[in-house]
This record gives structure tokens, sequence and C-alpha cells, in this order.
């Protein structure tokens, strides 16, 4: 059954309308729309950040570090000694994880370690970082 263009014009001219009137998406399209939602959720207090923080750091393998954590405006600082490089990077995640909006890391690594990862880049890749297909240099 063929319809007449004139119908079939007014179909699609409504169904159009309908299309432009409908609500918008619940996701917003746009990067700039989405942080401007993020920015409208709402945010912990500074006293549950850090008790999330916290929280999250002695639930971690990090624990025994004992990192000091302070949090105000939604910037957490952590404080601290660790003899791991790796500690650092995972206090950071751990921090933004627990609801912070920025992290000033401010732990410091010693020198026993600094020099551990300087001489583990001087050995060259792991065993475990070779390839298959690449052929190994020393035998172990």
């Amino acid at each position: 059954m063929l319809m007449h263009p004139l119908r079939l014009t007014v179909i699609f001219c409504t169904a159009a309308a309908a299309a432009l009137a409908a609500p918008a998406a619940t996701v917003p399209a746009r990067p700039a729309a989405r942080a401007q939602a993020r920015r409208a959720a709402p945010r912990m207090d500074d006293r549950e950040i850090e008790s999330a923080i916290r929280a999250r750091l002695a639930r971690s393998k990090i624990a025994a570090d004992k990192f000091q954590v302070r949090v105000q405006g939604g910037i957490a600082t952590l404080e601290g000694n660790t003899d791991v490089i790796q500690h650092k990077g995972t206090a950071t995640r751990l921090a933004k994880a627990g609801g912070a909006r920025e992290v000033v890391n401010r732990i410091q690594v010693s020198a026993a370690a600094k020099q551990r990862a300087a001489a583990n880049l001087a050995k060259g890749r792991r065993r475990a970082q070779i390839k298959r297909s690449e052929l190994r240099s020393e035998r172990r």
C-alpha cells in the first residue's frame, strides 16, 4: 500500500517534531557537560573523605607504611616515608578512590629504594616482561 506523498511528509514532520521535543538524554554528550554533571553531584565533606582514605589505606598492603592523611577542601595531602617506590603511587590512587578531588603526595621514598629501582633498570627487563617471541640474551 502506497501512501500519498503529502501524508508521508506530515508523518515525517510529526516524528521529527516529537524527537526534538523529547527530553534530553540522561548522559551528557559533551565532555564539558559531563564535568559539570560531576561537579553537581553531592560531595562528601572533608572528614568523610579522610576517614574513607584512612580505611582504604588500612585495608591495603601498604598499611605498614602508616602514611599521614589530611583533607582540606576536598584536597588530600599524604605524608610519610616508604621503602618501596610503588607505594607512593598506590597511596595516590587509594586517596583518589576514597573521594579526594586532588592529591598532594609528599611521601618520601628512601634512598635504598631509589638505588634498587636504578639497579633494576640497569639490569634490563625481567623474564616476566620479555615477550615469548624475543630471544633472551642470557640464561639464568
